[in-house]
């Protein structure tokens, strides 16, 4: 089983590469700079082509979408939010995710049984809209949006894709008083993918198995 995670070099990243490396999957993890296997930059179509051209003729059996920002916390409604801001969120959390697959597209369908797994977050819920983070909050129901209508496309090639909710956990973007660590959110998370197929396709799930409201 190849496994490819973008942002693999720290937190929920790191810990998935760790979790399927253990698991005895060969796993490819890119980094935009350094600390991991491939560089990747998300946002750069020039960078996707150099890394798909890398695979070779490989398959790609689990593309796992996981490089993404948070730029925006702290930021006040009366004057936050600047417009550069939202371009680079919707660049790396939207635009990178959409490169990310069309471009290993020819990858997974050398699989036997390709899969997509989008990390978004419960902050792209429109049931729960509890208000701020609003740059991160609109590229993460964006992605959410995304997969929906990719899994839809993606169906009649075989290839499924799920959106995940990867839980509150203690990373960089979490924090130290977020609930749950990396190992724990990954080894949930490798539960979901593994149950991922065309009978799923399209969910959006909890990392702990909870099916999330959209």
């Amino acid at each position: 089983m190849h496994v490819v995670i973008t942002g693999a070099s720290r937190g929920i990243g790191k810990a998935l590469a760790e979790r399927y490396a253990g698991a005895g999957a060969r796993v490819t993890g890119t980094s935009r700079s350094d600390g991991g296997d491939a560089t990747l930059d998300v946002t750069d179509p020039k960078s996707h082509a150099a890394f798909a051209s890398s695979l070779g003729h490989d398959a790609v059996d689990l593309l796992v979408c996981n490089a993404g920002i948070y730029p925006d916390k702290g930021e006040t409604l009366d004057t936050g939010y600047p417009p550069a801001m939202w371009a680079e969120a919707m660049a790396t959390n939207v635009t990178g995710v959409f490169l990310s697959i069309q471009s290993l597209l020819p990858h997974l369908s050398r699989s036997d049984r390709p899969r997509v797994a989008i990390i978004s977050s419960q902050m792209a819920s429109d049931t729960l809209a509890p208000g701020g983070s609003y740059v991160y909050r609109a590229s993460k129901a964006a992605v959410l949006n995304l997969g929906r209508n990719l899994a839809t496309d993606l169906a009649p090639r075989g290839i499924a894709v799920g959106i995940y909710h990867p839980g509150w956990v203690r990373t960089d973007m979490g924090g130290d008083s977020a609930a749950i660590s990396p190992t724990e959110s990954a080894d949930g998370l490798h539960a979901r993918f593994d149950e991922l197929d065309l009978d799923t396709t399209g969910c959006f799930r909890t990392w702990d198995g909870r099916e999330h409201p959209f």
